[in-house]
């Protein structure tokens, strides 16, 4: 069945784009810092370290933590919005020599994408909070469709009252509702200056 739009939801699709090919295009995105944040690592290496299994970044940028990933012994897979990102993110993992696939594609559209899962752990660094509300179930069906039992979505996103941008944040309260089968197991401020917060979701059930 074809998606019907409207035109206002076709704006804010568009705008999205827009915004982060003018970001990679005319520099570096604030969210890609080149820098593997310590809530990653402390999940991958700390005291109760995943076992490296299948993970899926959505929204990863120039490639640093799917780089990271693949050298802590998981496979990864990562998409992103913008072709300039996929390119340096293709060249990042080429010069570190490490196996990971990057795909050019929408995270709220995962079955155009070709990434079936199932993935143990989602990564995502500010990527849901900034896409448009009508595609955020979306969003959220594509990854309970591709999560292994017990699979695991650490997410870092900015609140509503955050940037200057009406469709863009995140709450607790709108996980708790959009992620049907999950639970929402932590949610810890950020240090940002402006709300930020990282989600961790937990895969429980198949949804009602």
């Amino acid at each position: 069945m074809r998606e019907t739009r409207t035109a206002a939801e076709l704006d804010q699709e568009a705008a999205v784009r827009g915004a982060l090919e003018d970001w990679y295009r005319d520099g570096k995105p604030p969210w890609d810092s080149g820098v593997t944040p310590p809530e990653l690592v402390a999940l991958v290496e700390g005291a109760h370290a995943l076992t490296p299994g299948r993970v899926l970044e959505l929204g990863c940028g120039t490639g640093t933590n799917a780089v990271y990933l693949a050298r802590r012994g998981w496979r990864v897979e990562a998409v992103d919005l913008v072709d300039r990102a996929v390119r340096q993110a293709r060249e990042k993992a080429d010069a570190a020599g490490v196996d990971i696939t990057v795909l050019c594609g929408d995270a709220t559209r995962l079955d155009e994408v070709g990434v079936p899962g199932p993935y143990d752990l989602f990564f995502d660094l500010s990527c849901y909070c900034g896409i448009p509300p009508h595609r955020r179930d979306a969003y959220a069906a594509g990854l309970t469709t591709r999560s292994a039992p017990g699979a695991r979505l650490l997410m870092f996103g900015y609140g509503p009252d955050g940037p200057e941008d009406v469709i863009s944040g995140v709450t607790a309260d709108e996980l708790r509702a959009r992620f049907a089968g999950w639970e929402l197991a932590d949610v810890t401020p950020g240090t940002n200056p402006f709300p930020t917060f990282w989600f961790t979701l937990l895969r429980v059930a198949d949804p009602a």
